[in-house]
């Protein structure tokens, strides 16, 4: 794994433990070399989010217990590859995100300036 270190520069914080978010289900947006995704994000789900997404193929709202995921509702928090949430931002859908647990690794796809505009509390 990569440094876990937020965007503002400090330790990462967890994201979600209910559902069980991350990459490697730790609750934090952990990255590494094994996360081709990047799921460093992490986004307050919204309603208009969560139908951009399941329209580009990934549907994060239906349960799939075979996988053990609950699926997700608006106001759950979630690690999102960088890459789906800068589409979203592009497209006027960016769900907010929470600086202090979005890991370092997503300036390397988006600004830290587009981020803070879409900034919610801890």
């Amino acid at each position: 794994m990569y440094e876990s270190k937020n965007v503002l520069g400090g330790e990462l914080q967890t994201c979600c433990q209910s559902p069980v978010t991350g990459f490697y289900r730790n609750g934090r947006c952990d990255t590494g070399p094994r996360d081709f995704g990047l799921h460093t994000v992490c986004a307050v789900m919204t309603a208009e989010f969560l139908e951009f997404t399941k329209g580009r193929g990934n549907d994060l709202s239906t349960p799939a217990p075979h996988a053990g995921f609950p699926g997700l509702k608006p106001g759950d928090r979630w690690c999102l590859c960088v890459t789906r949430w800068k589409e979203a931002l592009e497209a006027g859908l960016a769900p907010p995100v929470v600086l202090e647990a979005t890991h370092a690794a997503s300036l390397d796809v988006v600004s830290l300036d587009d981020l803070k505009q879409h900034a919610v509390s801890s």
